[in-house]
Order: C-alpha cells, then sequence, then structure tokens
C-alpha cells in the first residue's frame, strides 16, 4: 500500500476516532494498528505494537511525571494557593484591576511549583474568583486572565512537559530545558498582564494598594516556604545534585511537609490526593506508550520524512516554514492535549527545525509555547474548560474576551521563533550549552 494512503488512513481513523468521543489515546492505539495493517501481519502488528508501548515508558526520566503530579495535587490541597496570592498581590496592588494581576502573577509562581496549568487554574481561580465576584469584576474578564495565565506553568519549571520533549528528542539535556524555559514563560506572564492592564484601566478597575510593611512581612514569611521549594528542586537538577526525577521526589516530600506544617492536609486527604494522582499519572503514561506505537508506524510508513519533504517544498526561507509550523502547531493544540502532541509531532518537525538551524533546545521551548496557547482555545483548551467550570459561565461569554490574550502570545511566539536568545540566553549564561 502507498505511503498516501497509509497516511490517510492513520489520521483519517484517528480525527474519526476523535469526533466519535473515544479517548485520545485508545484512538491512537487503533489508528496505527489499522495503518499498520496495510503493510504487516497480524502476529507483527500485535508484537512490534506491545514492543513499543512497553519500551515508551521505559525511561526513568518519566518517572518523575507521577511525581510532580503529585506534587502538584498536594499543592493544591496543601494550602499553599492562598499564601501565593497574596503574596503576588504585594507586587501588583498598585496596578489598576490587581485581583487580575494577582491572579495572573499567582499562576506564574504555582505553576513554577507545580508544573501543571489545570492545577494552577483551578487552585488560583479558586480562590481569588470568589473575591473579584464580590468586588465587581467582570467574570469573563477575570476568568480570560486565570484562562490566558495558567499555562505559563508547562513553560516555567518544573514542568513534566519538558521531560516528555526531552525523551522524544533522543535525550536533550532536561536542566537545559528548564532553563531555557524561564524567559519565554516569564514573558507569556507579562504579555497576559499588559492586557489585563488595558482592559482594567478602560473599564476603571481599581487598586488593592500596599497592605503595609508588618503585613508585608506578615505575608513574605508564609510564602517562602513554598518559593524556596523552587530554588531546591531547580538548583539541585541544575547544579547535578540530583536528576529531574529525583528532583520529583524532593518536590513531594517538601510539599507534604509543608503542607502537614500548615495543617491543611488530613490522612483522607492524602488518600485522595494519591487516587488523583495515581488515576492521571495513568491516563498520562498511557497517552506516550500508545504515542511511542503510532510513532513507530510513522516511521515505519514514511511518514515524517514525507511531511518534512512537502514543507520544505512550500518555501527554502527558514521565516517561513517556521511561521507554516506554528500555524500547524497551534492547530494541532486546539485539538490534541500536549502529551500526545509533543510524541506525535516532535519527530516529524524537530528534523526540520534542526535542518535550518534551530536548536532542539529552542524548538521544544517553541512547540510547548504552542502548546500552552492551545490549552486555552477550544475544543479541546482543558484550562480553557476548567477555567470556565470555576466562573461557571459558558465558553462564548469568555471567548472575545480572550482573544487580545491571544494576539499577544502569538506575538510572543513568534518572538520566541525568531529570536533565539530568549530560549538559549539563560543556558548559555549557566554554561548549560
Amino acid at each position: 500500500m502507498s505511503l498516501g494512503l497509509t497516511t490517510i488512513i492513520l489520521f483519517a481513523v484517528f480525527i474519526a476516532l476523535l469526533f466519535l468521543g473515544c479517548p485520545i489515546s485508545v484512538g491512537i492505539v487503533i489508528s496505527s494498528i489499522v495503518a499498520a495493517a496495510s503493510s504487516l501481519s497480524w502476529d507483527q502488528i500485535t508484537f512490534i505494537t506491545m514492543q513499543k508501548m512497553n519500551s515508551g515508558v521505559e525511561s526513568f526520566s518519566l518517572l518523575a511525571i507521577p511525581l510532580f503530579v503529585l506534587a502538584g495535587n498536594i499543592m493544591n490541597n496543601g494550602g499553599i494557593a492562598r499564601r501565593l496570592v497574596n503574596f503576588a498581590q504585594l507586587f501588583v496592588g498598585w496596578i489598576p484591576g490587581s485581583l487580575a494581576q494577582a491572579n495572573i502573577v499567582g499562576n506564574m509562581l504555582f505553576g513554577a511549583l507545580s508544573g501543571s496549568s489545570v492545577a494552577a487554574a483551578t487552585a488560583m481561580g479558586g480562590c481569588i474568583y470568589p473575591i473579584q465576584k464580590e468586588e465587581g469584576y467582570d467574570p469573563a474578564f477575570a476568568t480570560a486572565a486565570n484562562i490566558a495565565s495558567a499555562p505559563t506553568g508547562l513553560l516555567i519549571p518544573p514542568t513534566s512537559a519538558f521531560i516528555v520533549y526531552s525523551t522524544v528528542a533522543g535525550g536533550v539535556s532536561i536542566s537545559t530545558l528548564f532553563m531555557a524555559g524561564y524567559i519565554p514563560g516569564i514573558l507569556m506572564g507579562l504579555g497576559s498582564m499588559i492586557v489585563a492592564f488595558v482592559y482594567a484601566k478602560k473599564h476603571k478597575y481599581p487598586t488593592s494598594g500596599f497592605p503595609g510593611m508588618k503585613d508585608a512581612v506578615r505575608i513574605t514569611l508564609e510564602a517562602l516556604p513554598s518559593l524556596l521549594l523552587i530554588i531546591i528542586v531547580i538548583g539541585g537538577i541544575v547544579s547535578g545534585i540530583f536528576t529531574a526525577t529525583e528532583g520529583a521526589g524532593v518536590s513531594v516530600l517538601y510539599c507534604l511537609i509543608l503542607s502537614i506544617c500548615y495543617k491543611s492536609i488530613t490522612v483522607k486527604d492524602f488518600s485522595d490526593i494519591l487516587v488523583k494522582s495515581a488515576c492521571t499519572s495513568g491516563t498520562v503514561l498511557f497517552l506516550i506508550s500508545a504515542s511511542s506505537a503510532m510513532s513507530f508506524v510513522m516511521a515505519y510508513s514514511g511518514i515524517p520524512a514525507a511531511i518534512s519533504s512537502a514543507i520544505m517544498g512550500v518555501s527554502s526561507n527558514p521565516i517561513v516554514i517556521f511561521f507554516l509550523m506554528n500555524i500547524i502547531l497551534l492547530v494541532v493544540g486546539m485539538f490534541m492535549d500536549i502529551t500526545p502532541a509533543i510524541l506525535i509531532f516532535t519527530p516529524i518537525f524537530l528534523p526540520i527545525a534542526e535542518s535550518l538551524g534551530m536548536s532542539s533546545i529552542q524548538f521544544g521551548v517553541m512547540l510547548i509555547f504552542n502548546m500552552c496557547m492551545g490549552n486555552m482555545t477550544p475544543p479541546v483548551g482543558s484550562v480553557l474548560f476548567v477555567g470556565c467550570g470555576i466562573s461557571k459561565i459558558s465558553i462564548e461569554a469568555v471567548a472575545k474576551t480572550l482573544l487580545p490574550y491571544f494576539a499577544v502570545l502569538f506575538v510572543l511566539l513568534l518572538a520566541v521563533t525568531y529570536i533565539p536568545a530568549l530560549s538559549l540566553g539563560v543556558p548559555q549564561l549557566m554554561g548549560l550549552i
């Protein structure tokens, strides 16, 4: 069977299963098996599929994912979010719409601790939205600020997204990726703050002011133990004291001790957290396992090389090619979760990017940035649904308010794409490149 027909079968079956409501991981496996049946026997298909699915998760680095998920869930239930919101307000209380600004800064801080955009949107939105509602904030504005800034946690380390990318990209240094994500992640947060400021200024939203030196010291001391987690985990990974996986274990222990000290977690709470974390981790790891099978079918059929040739045939100009790649990835992010998108499209686009002079580190940041934007767009944007669920408003009601955020983030995405220093500057300063 021809390459073109194999490609059509693979993606047609996969898209059809998604529209039928089939779970993404199951759709990936089924479409891979159906496509492989065009050139392999049933015995070969079953043996190779199981082998690839097993080897896809047989990695010490991937052990960090369930540990970071567990750490994030402990933080989400351990009283840390409220302390971070109070701390954020110390710095943005003078800005119009200060509660929305605190939400954005809080998402950046909590995302940096948990590595999860959904956890950040849930924790920060749950803490601050009721206060915004009481003070007369437009629900669409408050929700949009939460949704647009929550994905910063996928870029600001530690984050599972870079761990998955490192595995697929052939062992790219996780510590280097972590450092590369800082400036783009901060830029994403600052871009959201600018949009929120313009909206708040136009609609004359109030400031909350400075609480006073005594309260500021108290709030800082309360937040300091949580903020120390970033220094301990990232510092330990970058300095080589422990690996990313060991750092994830340290973060779990630290968050658990912190929550116990705060007296904000019970034995029953911890039991529920373990079950929730196991379910989330199982879903993510099965997605990785299933995507490994699809990656094999694609590589065996020559699909990545064919797509690469087709894209390179459009133009020889790197600016045009990178722009086209971003558009494709943005569309992919609208319909696919971040983990399968990384696993499926990294083998396709990374060789193209490297052939045009883009490093694997910069490409990884560009890819994750695209997926961050996909998190906030329908029809599969997980952060979009979580944010709207917290505020209890419809997606249609918040969509118009989200458009300026999306426009600013798209400009920042292009900056990350065409200005290597935004991704590579920090790793170079630290001697990691």
